[in-house]
Parts: C-alpha cells; sequence; structure tokens
C-alpha cells in the first residue's frame, strides 16, 4: 500500500480542489518558505506521487529548483489534517499532468494566467494527522491573544503592514508555521491562532502542533504563511523567539523580517 493510501480520507483532500494545501521549501541560504497551493493533487499513474501548477509561484520554483527537499500541510474545513515531507522531482512542461492540471476548475478559469509548467513531487513520508475542534480552536485562539504582548523589539524586525495585522487577527484563517527540521527537511504545520503581538511579532497556542515545534529553539528562521477565506495571503518571515507557558500550555512567538504578497495584484512582492 502506498503512503498516501495508509490515512484514510487523505487522498480525498488532496483531490479536493478548493481544499486548503501549503508548500514549504527552503533557500540555498537555508531559510524556510511557505505558501499556499490548491493546485497541488494526486497524479493518478505513480503511488505517492503528486502534481503542482506553477502558477503565482516565484521563491518556491527558485527553491524547489536548488533543493528538492518539500514540507506539505494539507487540512480540510472540517479541521482534519495531514503533515507531509517528500521531495520534489522535475518540471514538465507538456504532457498529461500540465493537461491534468489547465484542465482543473480551479486554473481552466482564473483571470491571470494558465500555469507556465507542472511540478511534480513524490511524498516519502506522513509525519502527523490531526483533527482540530472548532471548540479547540477558539480555546487556542484566546489563549494566543492573551499572549499577544510586544516581544523584546530586535533590530531586524520590521513593521506589519496593517492589512497582514488584520488578515492575522482574524479568527476565520488557515494559519501556517514553517520551518527546517534536524535533518533539513522543511517543515509546514497547522498554527491557526497565530495573531500579531504588537507590530512586529506573531504569537501562537502551539496546541496539537507542540510535539512538531519543539525542536525549534529560539533564533531558528520560521516563516507563516495566512490564507483568507477571501483567498487573501500573506507570507511572514523572521526568527523563532522561544516558547513560554500561559495557563500551562506552550504559546509560541516569532519575530517578523520580512513581509511578502502572496496572490494577486502582486503575488510574491515583498511589502515590509
Amino acid at each position: 500500500m502506498s503512503v498516501i493510501e495508509t490515512q484514510s480520507g487523505l487522498m480525498k483532500a488532496l483531490s479536493g480542489e478548493m481544499t486548503p494545501k501549503f508548500l514549504a521549501t527552503r533557500s540555498a541560504d537555508g531559510l524556510p518558505n511557505v505558501v499556499p497551493v490548491t493546485s497541488l493533487m494526486p497524479a493518478d499513474d505513480v503511488e505517492d506521487r503528486l502534481i503542482l501548477g506553477n502558477f503565482l509561484l516565484r521563491k518556491s520554483v527558485g527553491n524547489l529548483n536548488g533543493d528538492p527537499r518539500v514540507g506539505i500541510l494539507v487540512i480540510t474545513t472540517d479541521l482534519e489534517g495531514w503533515v507531509l515531507q517528500g521531495d520534489f522531482v522535475e518540471w514538465q512542461q507538456t504532457g498529461a499532468y500540465v493537461d491534468c492540471l489547465n484542465n482543473s476548475d480551479l486554473l481552466r478559469y482564473n483571470a491571470y494566467t494558465g500555469i507556465r509548467n507542472g511540478g511534480v513531487m513524490q511524498v516519502r513520508a506522513i509525519l502527523h494527522h490531526f483533527r482540530i475542534s472548532k471548540l479547540r480552536v477558539l480555546a487556542d485562539y484566546l489563549l494566543a491573544r492573551a499572549a499577544a504582548r510586544r516581544p523584546a523589539p530586535l533590530e531586524e524586525m520590521v513593521t506589519m503592514p496593517l492589512p497582514v495585522r488584520d488578515g492575522f487577527s482574524g479568527m476565520m484563517a488557515v494559519r501556517v508555521l514553517a520551518f527546517l527540521d534536524d535533518v533539513g527537511y522543511p517543515l509546514a504545520v497547522p498554527a491557526l491562532s497565530l495573531q500579531p503581538a504588537g507590530e512586529s511579532a506573531l504569537v501562537c497556542a502551539e496546541g496539537l502542533s507542540a510535539g512538531l515545534l519543539e525542536p525549534l529553539a529560539a533564533g531558528d528562521p520560521v516563516a507563516a504563511s495566512l490564507l483568507t477565506l477571501d483567498v487573501v495571503s500573506f507570507q511572514a518571515k523572521g526568527r523563532w523567539l522561544g516558547r513560554r507557558r500561559l495557563l500551562g500550555a506552550p504559546v509560541g512567538a516569532m519575530s517578523v523580517m520580512d513581509v511578502y504578497a502572496g496572490g494577486p495584484p502582486i503575488p510574491g512582492r515583498q511589502v515590509a
């Protein structure tokens, strides 16, 4: 049996064109990058193979060309999700994969452009499966808000634009943290409570991701991705500031050193 098929519901989630999916990559200097990749879907001819369209991707393409290691997060609207790791294989300019991607509802009717090419990846492991109750989401959100006080400023921190802070402040959005694991693979994990602490930091109740976040040490590079219900997306990059316990639960924080727009009209452009 394939790796994906060991998890009931994962194939269906990956096949859902509107299922939130996130791709984490790493740059040549070891910095994580994480973006929504809704076009990600299973290939139908090779076990554990995924394909995705090169659509509104910039930094991710360069990272994949330089380092094949990837992390993937899939999370359904019912708050069930999976943390995967894999390896990028190649880009294809033509062929069955490209045709399949271009014929999907997501790309067939987009108002911007078709895909430049199709990416091919191979899943190597499923690291974590989770289900999050709405009550747990609310509890973590309130805990993070209680912890949202301005950390000690760092010289490199930037002020997040107000639309970015507003996006991270809202409860109805998907938020993801990405970092590198102890062997250098990118990890993308759910951080649904992630929200601003002042103008230059983000905090989150670690919740069900606490075990995955445990290896993070103060100073490690991290990236956070936000995807709202209005399909607004931003990415914040910075350094992990560490964790503390609040009401008996771990709460983590990151500085913000760069902010990028994740979608139209300026996908990939630095905004802070």
